[in-house]
């Protein structure tokens, strides 16, 4: 197993010397002696060298044998980057595995989204995690649990089955394995206030006081420092479509359409996590609504290494020293975000919001939310399929530019999702009509999560690069830029912040 930051042993140990946090999600340090893993910050004394291994995953170091630090808790520390900025089979599978797909298809079911063998996506999952698909969900499980006995009053059995588990047994096996204490005894250690767990160090956060539907939970979504806000939520709020996204008292808040039912968020930023408050009508969705929330903000980016190395051109070391740790803002859903990109080609930013809202009232599926304004589930691909085009107040073209993407979403032949190829997505999406190059590679930096995606023909990326001193022409700017690979997507956000672009204003 030669990939992967672990198998650099020196390295590793002198991340975790120096207690660096920048890696933690990257590798675990299993420590022989205690029967322990930790991440590369465990605030306890480091173990001597040679009673160190390095795994590359939770899942590997459980399948050794080792039980999760209980003052650490690895198992709540941020995801690896590898996952978001590579679309080999590992990287895609790993991003289906976190949307829980082997917990509700099985590993054939993994292994079909991929295009590959059961044994194949066995093989190549093992040779560089360690572990496999299996493993790997169960790890998954198991963290899931610890949030849900940690941070709700649920009984135990209910706990079970929301955390995918398939029976009661399994997950006291599993928990007693993996924390070294049983359901029970996870659930005494965190103290009660006013009813409730209060709010812990790493990754969880407790239900406050005062009243809450049922399925409401309180998280802490931990991040990589440093993180820019402002692009983040100030982009999603600046383009949110009423009804299924509003800001709303410091926090931004939108309606989840998820595998077992729907969901409420609301997502505030801290200045060492993100606040989560999620509501669900089915908490079996817990992992997969988490997932699509930590993508939707690029919390397990690098900003580090990405910022390094867009430093190395001098015309943009002064914005990224300015504000450094600008996020991309994604997506929880690859086909709507694909819709509301060609509602949005060639007009403002308020008239997308408009197209997009007279569909959401239309099309969109109701939900309840009295404490705040969001009323419906964006359309599905099936219910915009069956639409009258004559109803659609915009061009012609951009009519059938519309139809078409929706019809082939709906029936299948075309997928966007985290297990997409990104090439091959691309590839498809350019075959359609009305689709160009900006299009596309909006779609391919937004819900794709290519972070290489580049918008040399954007009119705001054009004036920034002028203002800079940067080719302005999309050729010339693309030749530019190749430097600043595999980052493209992150300086993207770095020039719009120059302009007058949705992405730079923050309501308050």
């Amino acid at each position: 197993m030669q990939n992967g930051m672990y198998a650099d042993r020196e390295r590793c140990l002198r991340a975790v010397q120096s207690k660096d946090a920048r890696f933690d999600g990257w590798f675990f340090t299993a420590v022989l002696t205690t029967g322990i893993y930790c991440r590369p910050s465990c605030p306890v004394v480091a173990p001597k060298p040679d009673n160190m291994i390095f795994q590359p995953s939770a899942a590997a170091c459980q399948q050794a044998g080792f039980r999760a630090c209980k003052r650490c808790r690895p198992d709540t520390s941020p995801g690896s980057p590898e996952w978001n900025q590579r679309a080999d089979l590992v990287a895609r599978a790993m991003r289906l595995i976190a949307d829980g797909v082997v917990d509700r298809e099985g590993v054939p079911g993994l292994a079909a989204r991929l295009g590959y063998s059961t044994r194949q996506v066995e093989r190549q999952l093992l040779a560089e995690l360690g572990a496999g698909p299996l493993a790997l969900a169960r790890a998954q499980r198991a963290q899931t649990a610890r949030l849900l006995i940690e941070t709700s009053e649920l009984p135990m059995a209910d706990v079970a089955f929301a955390a995918g588990f398939a029976s009661v047994r399994t997950f006291n096996d599993t928990v007693r394995e993996v924390f070294a204490l049983s359901p029970s005894e996870l659930r005494a250690r965190v103290p009660k206030r006013n009813g409730a767990p209060p709010a812990t160090n790493t990754g969880t956060a407790a239900t406050p006081a005062g009243p809450a539907w049922p399925g409401t939970l309180h998280l802490r979504l931990p991040f990589r420092a440093p993180l820019n806000p402002d692009n983040l939520f100030g982009h999603l709020a600046a383009t949110g479509v009423p009804g299924v996204e509003e800001w709303r008292d410091g926090a931004f808040r939108r309606t989840l359409r998820l595998p077992y039912g729907h969901g409420i968020v609301a997502l505030t930023p801290r200045p060492d996590h993100i606040g989560c408050r999620l509501t669900l009508s089915d908490l079996r969705d817990l992992t997969v609504a988490i997932s699509r929330c930590r993508r939707m903000l690029d919390l397990d980016a690098d900003p580090v290494a990405i910022d390094d190395q867009l430093r190395t051109d001098p015309r943009l070391a002064p914005l990224v020293d300015k504000a450094p740790g600008r996020r991309v803002p994604r997506t929880v859903d690859e086909a709507e975000f694909a819709v509301r990109a060609v509602l949005g080609q060639q007009v403002s930013t308020a008239a997308a919001r408009t197209h997009a809202a007279r569909l959401v009232t239309a099309y969109g599926d109701p939900v309840d939310d009295p404490e705040g304004g969001l009323t419906h589930l964006f359309p599905t691909p099936e219910a915009l399929a069956a639409l009258d085009p004559g109803s659609l107040a915009m061009p012609r073209t951009r009519r059938t530019t519309f139809t078409t993407l929706v019809t082939q979403l709906a029936d299948g032949t075309l997928h966007l999702g985290v297990e997409s190829d990104w090439a091959q997505a691309r590839a498809r999406l350019l075959a359609l009509p009305g689709f160009g190059p900006w299009t596309v590679d909006v779609i391919a930096m937004r819900a794709l999560g290519d972070p290489d995606a580049f918008l040399p023909t954007d009119l705001g990326i054009r004036r920034a690069a002028q203002e800079l001193g940067l080719p302005s022409t999309p050729a010339a700017l693309t030749a530019r830029a190749a430097a600043w690979r595999p980052w493209r997507a992150y300086a993207v956000q770095y020039l719009w912040a120059t302009d007058s672009h949705p992405i730079n204003f923050l309501p308050v």
